[in-house]
């Protein structure tokens, strides 16, 4: 019978003090895996084309104890293989991850009985041209490749082609390129739209461009961007890939990225939708104020605010998030007359307080 190989890729700190390592690496030897335990820090940031360790292809599951960015480093270990990952957040939004760490015993027992699905996330190849040289510096990215200003300069100039065509120009903060995965991380709070995974496309949003006419632009995944490096002031470029692969980019620099023939494959165990995981993860308020308030003085106690059901227990102060006050809070809210706006500054007060 071959050997179940499985390796658990955590923070360091988990590594170093989490009962919840250990916790795992015990339940999936009692289920015939040999288990490797792998630090996220061991190597930290590393040039970019540099290879770094990878996991042995012939292993069942990854299994990554973190958040995202734990996930990521995972993303080099097994890229180029068939080796699936999966994750349990012990971060904050944990966009990646599967499941929760309160659910550790049942998810590994469907690990072990190879109970899950596998969703495949595209990948970028990242080229970068460097002035002088004949051959690019090879990278890739499963979240985004970010192009920004050296520490001692103000900013850079750049010059945006698609599929070879100039289209833009202007000077910047920085670019991001990202993928579909990428678009709910630094590409989402730069302000750009939300891809759902299933898409195949590449988005390219500047970082406070000075320009006027600066919007994000999407392109289907047969197309190709182009960042060209026109001119920086003080020190050279930065380009990053997934924020751990870092390479410097002088002047008349150029890189392109596009979908590589490589993918993620993603474990999962719940056939949720992303847009449950849009609801789930970013707290997203899919009730408004007044009919939460309408509900609430109809029914007499708490209701669903999400998708996914009640979110009070009627004995909580507050619901966590969006801003609603929870039933005790509310009635008395009611009877000291407090306005919707009122109510939205209590509940920022505890949250405060909370915090």
């Amino acid at each position: 019978m071959a050997e179940r190989i499985a390796y658990i890729v955590t923070h360091k700190r988990f590594a170093v003090s989490s009962p919840i390592v250990s916790q795992v690496a015990r339940l999936l030897g009692a289920y015939g895996f040999s288990v490797t335990v792998l630090d996220s820090d061991s190597d930290g940031t590393q040039p970019a084309g540099r290879k770094g360790f990878s996991v042995d292809p012939s292993a069942e599951i990854v299994v990554v104890l973190g958040g995202d960015g734990t996930i990521l480093r995972a993303v080099e270990i097994v890229k180029g293989t068939q080796v699936p990952v999966i994750g349990i957040n012990l971060g904050h939004i944990g966009f990646l991850a599967e499941f929760e760490s309160f659910e550790i015993s049942k998810a590994i027992k469907r690990i072990a009985e190879k109970d899950y699905t596998i969703e495949k996330r595209m990948i970028a190849d990242v080229e970068l041209w460097l002035p002088h040289r004949p051959e690019p510096v090879h990278d890739w990215a499963l979240n985004d490749t970010v192009v920004y200003h050296g520490a001692n300069s103000p900013m850079i100039q750049v010059g945006i082609t698609v599929d070879d065509v100039a289209v833009s120009s202007f000077g910047c903060d920085g670019v991001i390129a990202s993928t579909p995965t990428g678009s709910t991380a630094y590409a989402f709070s730069a302000g750009g739209p939300i891809i759902w995974p299933g898409v195949k496309a590449l988005e390219l949003l500047p970082i406070a461009a000075h320009a006027l006419f600066t919007r994000p632009l999407i392109a289907g995944s047969e197309s190709s961007f182009g960042i060209h490096v026109l001119e920086v002031q003080g020190d050279d470029a930065v380009m990053t890939c997934d924020g751990r692969r870092v390479h410097t980019v002088p002047a008349d620099s150029r890189i392109t990225v596009r979908e590589s023939a490589d993918t993620l494959r993603l474990a999962r165990l719940s056939g949720a939708l992303f847009a449950d995981r849009l609801v789930t993860k970013f707290n997203l308020p899919v009730v408004g104020w007044r009919e939460q308030a309408e509900r609430r003085i109809e029914n007499g106690g708490p209701l669903q605010n999400t998708v996914g059901g009640s979110r009070a227990s009627g004995t909580e102060k507050f619901i966590h998030f969006p801003h609603y006050l929870g039933t005790g809070g509310f009635n008395q809210a009611i009877n000291d007359g407090l306005s919707e706006m009122d109510q939205y500054r209590m509940f920022n007060d505890f949250r405060a307080d909370e915090d």
